[in-house]
């Protein structure tokens, strides 16, 4: 909560209409009690679970791994300023040399992976009940 709250009293944010957190769902930000919390804590601010199995949505985490093992280490800054011009000389090396991703699974990859599945499943029908484990 201390990253909230130092957020949320700075502009633009502590006067914005609504200010939108996405989370995972950690143990630190789970569920409805967390949201709960933030909401009472900032009535502006509205938490948004990635759904739980959704690695592909954690994009953002891969980034910011990517960031903190190329600019924030080693962890030896003198001041904020310092930081700054890091992860801002961070950002221009990477928005210059970034690349778009190229999926390599495609539609007519997952069609043909289903009509695979579908006939797994028609030859062993012992097998098509399956329990799933959180």
């Amino acid at each position: 909560m201390a990253l909230v709250a130092q957020v949320m009293s700075t502009e633009p944010y502590a006067g914005a209409k609504r200010v939108f957190w996405i989370v995972d769902n950690g143990s630190s930000h789970r569920g409805r009690k967390a949201a709960d919390r933030l909401t009472a804590a900032f009535p502006n601010a509205v938490m948004v679970h990635t759904p739980v199995h959704a690695s592909r949505l954690n994009q953002v985490e891969i980034y910011f791994s990517v960031v903190q093992r190329k600019a924030v280490s080693p962890n030896d800054f003198t001041d904020l300023d310092e930081v700054t011009d890091r992860l801002r000389a961070f950002e221009d090396r990477y928005n210059a040399t970034a690349q778009l991703f190229q999926w390599k699974f495609t539609t007519s990859d997952l069609d043909d992976l289903l009509a695979r599945l579908d006939r797994h499943t028609a030859d062993h029908p012992e097998e098509s009940s399956v329990a799933l484990a959180a």
